[in-house]
């Protein structure tokens, strides 16, 4: 069975949006700098050990808590007006972080693609 988007409003917006990632990506942009060899796996290393700690607001967090907001006023039975879906071009490993984060501000976010580097173009359309 299809989920019916048909009359929800869906969001993506990437995980930097939705949280502040500039200390992450700084560290990402130093292992680079010293060894563009071995940056992603340190990279994915340093975000699986941080995987519990908690993240800033980014800049589109205000929007999204908003416009999730909105969901109150649908009915329980129906699919909700807005739907958020979280894209990065993370690894599924270093997504973990951004996940943890988003069930600890119990925010209703469920989908999501991490894609390991690649575009997140090519997961629009399942996604919408």
């Amino acid at each position: 069975m299809s989920f019916n988007l048909s009359n929800t409003l869906v969001i993506g917006i990437s995980a930097t949006a939705l949280f502040d990632l500039k200390e992450a990506d700084q560290v990402f942009r130093e292992k680079y700098a010293e060894d563009k060899d071995t940056a992603i796996v340190e990279y994915r290393k340093y975000m699986l050990e941080r995987e519990d700690e908690p993240l800033e607001d980014g800049t589109g967090m205000p929007l999204v808590k908003a416009l999730l907001e909105l969901n109150k006023y649908q009915p329980k039975d129906e699919a909700p007006l807005v739907e958020v879906v979280v894209m990065s071009r993370n690894s599924p490993e270093t997504g973990i972080r951004v996940l943890q984060n988003i069930r600890n501000k119990q925010l209703k976010i469920s989908r999501h693609a991490f894609t390991g580097g690649e575009s997140v173009v090519d997961y629009l359309d399942a996604l919408m």
